[in-house]
């Protein structure tokens, strides 16, 4: 029999390997000068819950440890002052008295001011990227043996199809070209998942990129070459759910970590619930506890450490990547009260950044009730300061679609926009035509080129923050299979080597591909030299005859828009939109020569022309 001594020696050496082994510290570092001064580690490892802490660095304190149902859990709490430096902070661990573990835990020096985080608002024109769809950069990375789904397959819809960071990244001069000023790829974090992956909705941990994507220095790369073009990045995130390879799925902290944990349930998906004054408790629950799909757990952030773990998760990607907003998946379905003091606290560390959460509803009632300033009935208070716009994009597709009638066409635009007053800041919400989740707009539309260029004029000159998708401007489209996801996000044409047709180039390209390309080029660099259509103020006047009139002013300019969907070319008649003119007398169309207002603008069939007053 070895001597106690002996003994206690090989245990702690056991300790040491296993820990050395699975050991984590998250979040992985911090930072030195946060205005919130408290910052609570997760540390997992075998039997990390028996360990004593102590923490060893100038300004920096441990203020308490908190252990979990799981033994291999230990939270601290850390307060760092406002004056403390970055340097490296010893997280040293013992038991029985020895120590059996000491860890350097990096306090870093902030790269830029909190205020210097301006996020994206009304002057942006924001491109929304599949990135395992967009181009693949890096053929290397297209299978990592080590995670669970190893099949690139281009032909089929669900599989991965190689596509990366660097794929964004070589293409941010199109990008850039095009007009774009901000970049939202969908998630890139590790979804190691059995299949289904490439969406990256699924995240099996919140600090790694997902090695098919790329690498951390992928990200910040993208990061750093899109500021260096004054193209701001957006992260998608997720606070809702997990995916159900998550690597704390294996040994869970709480007991109560999940929502419905150990016997999933599905969400109703009834956001409604959130606002309805005659909701059944029962039905207000499901909404927020249960799992969205089987293979997304759903977190509890009722949980405390669930809520410290997301909030510092996200204000952690914001600093590491200097991000230039922040788009939250799913935003009804987490506990409310989090997603307050969540958004709140993003807000109150960068008071110049951008959050939109995604609350995919038509009734603008139920969109507004999330935006920031927005006085609600039962007093939610929210610091969120985008939504969605559902209810344009709804209406945008049907008004588009439809015969022109008393209550029908055209009419259901302008009835949608009248309800602006439901909205704390409608100059802040984000518009759109489609997105990773419907219909590809060519589809929406038929393939009706010039209801295409319709749907792109307005989207790119109404009140809001516009946002288009990943090969619109190609006419990309899901004809063969409606609604199917996997062929929503199909590939962009030239995004890989051996591409016959290149979006990137014009190779290959139609001349229907090529027209509508270079109209909406045309129109977001005219856009980025207006301001007005940023910031001005909106006019409209009931649709008449088959056509919608509207403008942007204020004191400096003026932009009628003008949205036929006659066949025929159509002379507006002054005295109608007198208001609109104000002291203009002449009208310039972006591809044109100028026209007396007095005469009455004539516009081409078929089309939404854009005026600039003078």
């Amino acid at each position: 029999m070895l001597p106690v001594r002996l003994c206690l020696l090989a245990a702690l050496l056991c300790w040491e390997t296993a820990a050395a082994q699975d050991f984590r510290v998250e979040p992985p570092n911090w930072w030195a000068g946060m205005r919130d001064s408290t910052l609570q580690l997760l540390i997992h490892g075998t039997d990390a819950g028996s360990l004593t802490l102590t923490v060893d660095a100038p300004g920096v304190r441990l203020a308490g440890t908190h252990t979990a149902d799981s033994p291999n859990y230990l939270f601290a709490d850390l307060v760092i002052a406002p004056d403390a430096p970055a340097g490296t902070v010893t997280l040293t661990f013992q038991r029985d008295g020895r120590t059996v573990r000491t860890y350097p835990y990096a306090l870093r020096e902030r790269e830029r001011t909190p205020e210097s985080y301006a996020g994206f608002d009304a002057a942006d024109a924001i491109y929304l990227i599949t990135p395992d769809r967009f181009a693949n950069g890096d053929p290397t990375n297209d299978v990592v043996d080590a995670l669970r789904e190893t099949v690139v397959d281009r032909s089929e819809g669900y599989a991965r199809h190689g596509g990366d960071l660097r794929g964004i990244t070589d293409h941010l001069g199109y990008i850039d070209s095009m007009g774009f000023t901000a970049v939202w790829p969908s998630p890139v974090l590790e979804n190691d998942m059995h299949a289904y992956s490439y969406h990256g909705y699924a995240i099996t941990d919140y600090y790694a990129v997902d090695p098919r994507f790329g690498s951390l220095s992928d990200y910040r790369a993208l990061a750093d070459a899109a500021r260096e073009r004054g193209i701001k990045l957006i992260q998608d995130q997720v606070v809702n759910h997990c995916g159900s390879g998550h690597w704390w799925m294996e040994d869970l902290p709480f007991a109560d970590w999940l929502n419905h944990q150990g016997e999933p349930v599905i969400t109703n998906h009834r956001r409604t619930t959130h606002q309805d004054p005659y909701a059944a408790r029962v039905d207000a629950d499901l909404l927020t506890t249960g799992w969205f799909v089987e293979t997304m757990p759903d977190l509890n952030q009722r949980n405390p450490f669930v809520a410290n773990y997301l909030i510092q998760n996200s204000l952690w990607w914001i600093e590491t990547l200097g991000l230039g907003g922040v788009r939250q998946d799913t935003y009804p379905y987490p506990d409310a009260d989090f997603l307050a003091r969540w958004s709140c606290r993003i807000m109150e560390e960068y008071p110049n950044f951008a959050i939109v959460g995604e609350e995919w509803a038509y009734n603008p009632a139920i969109v507004a009730y999330w935006q920031r300033g927005k006085v609600n009935a039962d007093g939610y208070v929210s610091c969120l300061p985008s939504v969605m716009d559902f209810p344009i994009q709804a209406a945008l597709n049907t008004a588009l679609n439809e015969d022109e009638g008393w209550d029908t066409g055209l009419i259901k635009l302008y009835e949608a926009l009248s309800n602006d007053f439901q909205y704390a800041a409608p100059q802040d919400i984000m518009v759109f035509a489609e997105n990773h989740d419907m219909d590809r707009l060519a589809t929406q539309l038929h393939g009706d080129v010039d209801l295409i260029k319709m749907a792109l004029t307005y989207l790119a000159t109404v009140r809001g923050i516009p946002q288009f998708y990943y090969g619109s401007e190609v006419l990309l489209d899901n004809d063969e299979a409606p609604g199917d996801h996997g062929v929503i996000r199909t590939d962009m044409p030239g995004g890989w080597a051996d591409d016959a047709v290149s979006a990137f180039t014009g190779k290959g390209l139609t001349a229907d591909q090529l027209g509508v390309q270079d109209h909406l080029r045309t129109l977001l660099n005219w856009r980025g030299r207006h301001p007005v259509v940023a910031t001005g103020n909106t006019l409209h006047f009931v649709p008449q005859d088959g056509t919608y009139v509207y403008g942007r002013y204020d004191d400096s300019e003026r932009v009628v828009v003008v949205m036929n969907k006659n066949d025929r070319a159509v002379t507006l008649p002054p005295d109608r939109y007198r208001q609109l003119w104000g002291a203009s007398t002449t009208a310039t169309p972006l591809d044109g020569p100028a026209q007396e207002i007095a005469a009455g603008l004539t516009v081409p069939g078929r089309s939404a022309t854009v005026f600039v007053l003078q």
